[in-house]
């Protein structure tokens, strides 16, 4: 089974995050051992997104979604040091505003993503809104579960439009997650990070799980694949999803674009230029 076909979720399966081994870290024993793979991918990646960048004719999104302390910030922290800014950002979805919650649910996600050439990184996404609105009772039944139809039909309008999207799921236990809260409480610069909210959802994990499963279920297809990336070890997360992100980005065949200017022109010009200043 290839590395890509063994973290995404085909077109139609049904999810089961319980029997998918968030410590799974295939081959390697450890980040050191895994560390040249890593860095390859990191460099390929950088490689590919400068080609996608001059070819200027596609874009690629990419959404993290994730129960809290999962490495969202930190899988998107080594996507980007592999990527040029100019044609990467990344964008995070809070509580409507006013103004955006006086639009259909997907208005204000439409306008970020990615145009041509550029690669966007949704930290949360339009996912949260079925799955959050869905868990705390938001919005009733029958409106969450008429977006997994809308959703679906948003990506494959985004896909026909030259816009690939890769949707990750980073998949953590219980245990792993409460090991990461101790570290934002010992660690004075984690601090930061720590929220009421941290504890308060952890007694929502089943209603969470199963919102992400039929998620995940209902939305991976083909042109807009979920993959679950197994998340208790950070450097296999970061290794998975760079490998993914590369791979996927290489199968497109890009190339670069023709000059737009007389080369020979160009090296006449600066020929006379050298030979002026010899």
């Amino acid at each position: 089974m290839s590395f890509i076909k063994k973290f995404r979720v085909e077109a139609g399966t049904k999810v089961n995050l319980s029997k998918i081994d968030a410590g799974y870290k295939g081959k390697h024993e450890s980040h050191k051992h895994a560390l040249p793979e890593i860095e390859a991918f990191s460099n390929k990646l950088h490689d590919l997104q400068y080609l996608m960048y001059a070819e200027g004719k596609r874009s690629l999104l990419i959404c993290l979604q994730a129960m809290d302390a999962a490495g969202k910030d930190g899988s998107i922290n080594h996507v980007l040091s592999a990527m040029n800014p100019q044609g990467c950002y990344v964008r995070g979805f809070k509580i409507p505003s006013k103004e955006e919650a006086a639009h259909d649910f997907l208005w204000r996600y439409h306008n970020e993503t990615p145009a041509k050439g550029q690669v966007a990184i949704f930290n949360r996404s339009y996912y949260e809104d079925i799955l959050v609105v869905r868990v705390h009772d938001l919005v009733p039944k029958s409106c969450w579960s008429k977006r997994y139809e809308l959703i679906n039909d948003f990506e494959k309008l985004l896909h026909d439009n030259g816009t690939h999207i890769l949707k990750f799921y980073l998949h953590i236990d219980l245990d792993e997650q409460l090991k990461r809260f101790k570290v934002r409480i010992d660690d004075p610069n984690r601090h930061w990070k720590i929220s009421d909210g941290d504890y308060s959802e952890r007694k929502f994990w089943p209603q969470y799980t199963e919102a992400f499963e039929d998620a995940i279920s209902k939305c991976s297809t083909e042109h807009a694949p979920w993959f679950i990336i197994p998340s208790n070890h950070k450097w296999f997360r970061n290794l998975a999803i760079s490998k993914i992100v590369s791979k996927t980005l290489d199968s497109l065949d890009m190339k670069f674009p023709e000059p737009t200017v007389d080369l020979d022109e160009i090296k006449k010009k600066y020929h006379d230029i050298v030979e002026k200043r010899a």
